[in-house]
């Protein structure tokens, strides 16, 4: 598999811990969220904040 998909491929580790997590009934590889986490909030006024500054300066660039 290695030579097939290259650094793309799961170490044998990463395969166990997995097996071990789906085992013991977790059924999602998606990250669970975290405490400290941040959580991206998007409000019609923050949307509104934003193009009026981008409107101001076109050189502004946004990253959401």
């Amino acid at each position: 598999m290695k030579v097939q998909y290259g650094d793309a491929c799961l170490s044998l580790q990463q395969v166990y811990e997995w097996t071990r997590k789906f085992m013991n009934g977790i059924n999602s590889v998606t990250d669970s969220p975290r405490p400290g986490q941040a959580h991206p909030v998007v409000t019609p006024e923050g949307i509104a904040a934003v193009e009026d500054i981008v409107k101001e300066n076109r050189r502004v660039t946004v990253n959401l």
